[in-house]
């Protein structure tokens, strides 16, 4: 199955000022796009070409992990924002609460793990095999889907995720990343899974 590169769901100026249209344009536009196009050319006549893109991931290593893992992560990642940020629904604020004491705890484990990620990384919540929701960080390209963990929400930690906006001052974007979290997607994940 070929990887296409999904637009994103808002325009590349709508997450201002917290993500500017120039992240945006780089980041989406050449990094997201970089990653799919080298994925299509790595599985193009292998035991991965037909694959469902999650199982490539569950499946594979090296050049064609890194890719295809890193295409999915954003792809992901664009849908854990929005420009219309609004506050945990009831649901999904009970399940934080329940797994992290309140929301506002949650809020402070994910970004401490996302600061804390040592060079590139993704942080994630995710809902664990046992059903528990948990806070955890991968390197380069991993991601929970490896690992059988449910996403429910993801930042890039990767500096081309921030340095245009933020340079070195991590734990900024991640400050300004909550006032474009997409909790209505987060909620999505939590219910269909």
């Amino acid at each position: 199955m070929a990887l296409t590169l999904p637009p994103l769901p808002y325009s590349e100026d709508a997450l201002a000022p917290h993500m500017s249209a120039e992240t945006l344009s780089f980041h989406h536009g050449k990094h997201h796009k970089k990653y799919v196009e080298t994925a299509n050319q790595l599985i193009a006549g292998t035991e991965f070409e037909k694959l469902p893109v999650e199982e490539i991931i569950r499946r594979s290593s090296g050049k064609i992990f890194n890719n295809v893992a890193q295409a999915w992560n954003h792809d992901f990642f664009w849908k854990c924002l929005t420009p219309q940020s609004r506050p945990a629904g009831d649901a999904l604020g009970k399940a934080l609460e329940k797994g992290f004491g309140s929301v506002d705890e949650f809020k402070s484990t994910f970004t401490k793990t996302a600061v804390d990620t040592f060079g590139s990384g993704w942080a994630w919540l995710v809902r664990d095999k046992d059903g528990s929701l948990k806070v955890v960080s991968t390197s380069n390209a991993d991601t929970p889907v490896r690992s059988g963990q449910t996403p429910l929400l993801t930042c890039d930690v990767w500096e081309h995720a921030y340095y245009i906006d933020y340079r070195n001052e991590r734990p900024k974007f991640l400050q300004n990343f909550w006032q474009i979290v997409n909790w209505e997607f987060v909620a999505q994940n939590l219910d269909a899974r």
